[in-house]
């Protein structure tokens, strides 16, 4: 009976010590923190396995797309600018951890000399559509990739244009999903809307140039609405959008001063050398070329993610 009665104090004790230990744990638990099964607190969202890390999407200009082209291994224009661009990116990075997504989608520009082609207002919305919708399935897919959005000429509208709508929150993916911006030779720029990483322009672009006469130059671009400039700007992308811009570039460096509208217009439609030439400008950004540059700042970007 003795030792029945030592056993059954020992057991008492044990009891006594474990519900002491269990209630001092429970009092120094920080806020927040798993309690084991049955707790509220919901685990962060899982990224698939497949997911990219970082997506980069570029966006031709006008005439180096198709809207069936293969938007990894693009080729409907060997010579499209935003090839100096991707592939090099695809030869750094294995694509399961970087994806590089090229926009494929009709790319023209309806004017006087080519009246055949789907117009620029409808051409850009259907890059527009088409681009979005690669950010929206993505990043229902793979929440926690981020993504690098560049474009070149009309592709720099498009990539402009969704950036302004992310950056001011009415984009399809958070603004804290985009890691970075780079527009060259855009045709809405603005001095000071982006951070400009080369030599500094004093012109616009030609969209901003032209909308007070938009209707006026129809019979040289017809179905090309001059919009002006981007209301709000970036918005919480405006310290990570980088606008590039060659010097007397009509596309971008349009002067202030209207003068003859339709002269301007016929410059848009033509396109003055300095725009074919951003692969070897040296006048773009001191040093490089624009595209060097948007290829090391790319590679900065994802090394960082």
């Amino acid at each position: 009976m003795r030792k029945f009665l030592t056993v059954l104090a020992v057991i008492v004790v044990l009891v006594i010590i474990g519900a002491g230990l269990l209630q001092w744990q429970r009092s120094t638990q920080q806020p927040g923190e798993q309690q084991g099964p049955g707790s509220s607190e919901e685990a962060a969202p899982q990224q698939p396995d497949w997911c990219p890390r970082v997506e980069v999407l570029a966006a031709p200009g006008t005439w180096e797309s198709a809207a069936d082209d293969d938007p990894i291994h693009p080729h409907a224009n060997p010579n499209s600018f935003m090839l100096s661009i991707t592939q090099p990116l695809q030869e750094t990075y294995p694509e399961n951890d970087v994806k590089v997504w090229t926009l494929p989608y009709t790319a023209q520009f309806r004017n006087i000399n080519a009246q055949q082609e789907m117009s620029y207002d409808d051409s850009r919305q259907e890059g527009t559509a088409t681009l979005e919708n690669e950010l929206r399935s993505m990043h229902e897919q793979c929440p926690a990739t981020q993504y690098i959005l560049s474009g070149f000429s009309q592709g720099a509208v498009i990539v402009g244009d969704i950036a302004n709508r992310i950056g001011n929150g009415t984009g399809v993916v958070p603004a804290d999903r985009v890691a970075g911006v780079a527009v060259i030779a855009d045709g809405r720029r603005e001095p000071g809307v982006g951070v400009s990483p080369g030599v500094q322009i004093g012109g616009v672009g030609a969209e901003v140039a032209l909308a007070p006469v938009s209707g006026l130059v129809q019979p040289v671009v017809p179905g090309a609405t001059m919009r002006g400039p981007r209301e709000g700007g970036y918005g919480e992308l405006q310290d990570r959008t980088f606008d590039l811009c060659a010097p007397n570039d009509s596309i971008c460096d349009a002067p202030r001063d209207l003068g003859n509208a339709m002269a301007r217009a016929q410059a848009l439609v033509q396109a003055n050398g300095v725009h074919a030439q951003y692969a070897s400008n040296p006048d773009v950004v001191p040093g490089t070329t624009a595209n060097q540059w948007v290829v090391d700042w790319a590679k900065g970007v994802i090394d960082g993610v």
